[in-house]
C-alpha cells in the first residue's frame, strides 16, 4: 500500500513485513526498509536506480565488516569445524527434514553461511505455512537424502563465496567515501558477468513454467540463471535446482522471473549473510567456530547513507498488523462471495494449533504464540508469560513449560 506520506507498506502472511520510506543522499536515491516480524524490529537500506526501463531496489549494506573480517570468512578454515546448530526438537526441522540437511563439518564459513540461510528461509516458510493452517504433513518424505543435494549447495556455497567477495570490495570504496555502483552490486551485474547464478527463494512467488503452467517458490526453493535474458527482456528464464514440492514448481523445470523479483532474490541472499555473518562475529571461538585473527575484531562501520536516513514511525507496527486484519477480512468476503455465486460452500482451514517444544528459540516461540503478555529477563534465564502459560527459557532455548 502506497500511503500518503509516500511510503510502502507492504505485509505478507507468516512473513516479515515492513515500511519503506525513501530519501536522498549525495544525489541518489536511497530507502529505509523497517521490518517488523513477531515483536522483532530492524532495517534494511537499498538504493535505487534504474535499470532496462524499470526501477530497481539494490541492497546497500548498513554497515560493512573490517577487511580482516571479510578474509577469515572468504578463505578456508585452518581445519574443518563440526557445529551443533540445536534444531533437533524444531518443528521446522522435521517438517522439512526431507529437504534439508545440514553440512557434517565446515571447512569455510560461506559453507555455515550456506545452511544459516536456508534455515532461516525454512523457518519463515514454515510459520508461514503454520500461520495459513498448512502444515498436517510433511512436503517431502524425510528419512532418505535430502532433496537439496550435495552438489546444490555447492553451487549456493560459491556464490555465498561470490557476494562475501562482491562487499569486501564494497567495504573498500566506502571506506574511501566513494559511492557504490548499484549495478555492479545488483543483478546488472549478474546478467552481464558471463557467469551462471544460483538465487535463493526469499518469499513466496507465483510464476509460470516454460509450458504456460502456473506454479509457485516459497522460502528456500534454489533457482538457477544458466544465460541472460534478451537485453530488452524485463524477465529472466531461470531453471528450478530445488523445490519443497506439492504445488511448487517442479524440479528441474524452467520458470519466468521478473527482474524485479530476481533483484529481491538477490537482497535477500546479501541480507542474510550480512544477519549470519554478525552471528559468526558473536559465535567465533565458541561452539567450534575458529577464532578470527586480531584484525578481524573491529565492530561493523554504519555507512553514512544509513546514519541520515528518516527514522521509522513509532506506529508504524500497529499499521502493518491492522493492514494484515484488513486484508485477512477481504479474503473471507471474497471466499464467502464466491461460495454463494457457485452455490458451493468453500471451507476454510481452522488454523494449527499452536504447539511449544523443549529446544525452540525464543522467536520460534513468538512465531507459535505471539508477542508475550510480559517478559521475565534474568540473564540465561528469560520467562515469557501468556495467558495462563509460562514458557522459559534457558541460554536463548525453551527449558520448560508451565
Amino acid at each position: 500500500m502506497e500511503r500518503a506520506d509516500h511510503s510502502r507498506l507492504v505485509m505478507e502472511r507468516g512473513r516479515p513485513g515492513y515500511v519503506q520510506r525513501g530519501y536522498s543522499y549525495h544525489g541518489h536515491d536511497f530507502g529505509r526498509r523497517s521490518y517488523y516480524y513477531h515483536g522483532r524490529e530492524y532495517d534494511r537500506f537499498y538504493r535505487g536506480y534504474g535499470y532496462r526501463g524499470m526501477y530497481l531496489n539494490v541492497y546497500a549494506p548498513g554497515y560493512y565488516f573490517a577487511p580482516g573480517f571479510y578474509g577469515w570468512a572468504y578463505n578456508p578454515w585452518g581445519m574443518p569445524i563440526a557445529y551443533a546448530w540445536g534444531w533437533g526438537g524444531s518443528p521446522w526441522y522435521g517438517y522439512y527434514g526431507g529437504y534439508f540437511a545440514p553440512y557434517a563439518t565446515y571447512p569455510s564459513a560461506s559453507y555455515w553461511l550456506t545452511d544459516y540461510m536456508i534455515s532461516q528461509d525454512l523457518q519463515t516458510a514454515y510459520s508461514a505455512h503454520q500461520e495459513a493452517g498448512e502444515v498436517d504433513g510433511a512436503p517431502g518424505p524425510a528419512g532418505g537424502p535430502a532433496e537439496l543435494t550435495p552438489d546444490v549447495k555447492q553451487q549456493i556455497a560459491d556464490e555465498v563465496r561470490s557476494q562475501l567477495a562482491l562487499e569486501n570490495s564494497e567495504a573498500g570504496q566506502n571506506a574511501q567515501h566513494q559511492d557504490v555502483d548499484p549495478a555492479s552490486s545488483g543483478i546488472a551485474r549478474l546478467l552481464a558477468d558471463g557467469r551462471p547464478h544460483v538465487f535463493v527463494a526469499g518469499s513466496a512467488l507465483d510464476l509460470v513454467d516454460a509450458n504456460g503452467q502456473e506454479c509457485a517458490i516459497s522460502d528456500g526453493d534454489v533457482l538457477a540463471l544458466r544465460t541472460p535474458p534478451p537485453a530488452d527482456a524485463t524477465a529472466a528464464d531461470l531453471a528450478v535446482l530445488a523445490s519443497k514440492g506439492g504445488k511448487e514448481c517442479q524440479k528441474s523445470s524452467t520458470v519466468a522471473v521478473q527482474l524485479t523479483d530476481l533483484q529481491e532474490m538477490q537482497n535477500h541472499m546479501r541480507e542474510t549473510i550480512d544477519q549470519g555473518l554478525q552471528d559468526l562475529q558473536a559465535k567465533q571461538g565458541k561452539g567450534g567456530v575458529p577464532q578470527a585473527p586480531p584484525s578481524a575484531q573491529a565492530k561493523p562501520t554504519e555507512t553514512e547513507f544509513a546514519s541520515i536516513a528518516p527514522p521509522p514511525d513509532p506506529k508504524d507496527a500497529a499499521d502493518l498488523q491492522q493492514q494484515g486484519q484488513q486484508a485477512d477480512q477481504s479474503e473471507k468476503e471474497v471466499a464467502a462471495e464466491a461460495s454463494q455465486e457457485s452455490g458451493t460452500p468453500i471451507s476454510v482451514a481452522p488454523p494449527a494449533p499452536a504447539t511449544v517444544e523443549i529446544g525452540q528459540t525464543l522467536d520460534q516461540v513468538q512465531a507459535a504464540l505471539g508477542t508475550p503478555a510480559r517478559v521475565a529477563n534474568l540473564g540465561p534465564k528469560v520467562i515469557y508469560y501468556y495467558d495462563g502459560k509460562k514458557v522459559i527459557f534457558k541460554d536463548g532455548k525453551v527449558s520448560d513449560v508451565q
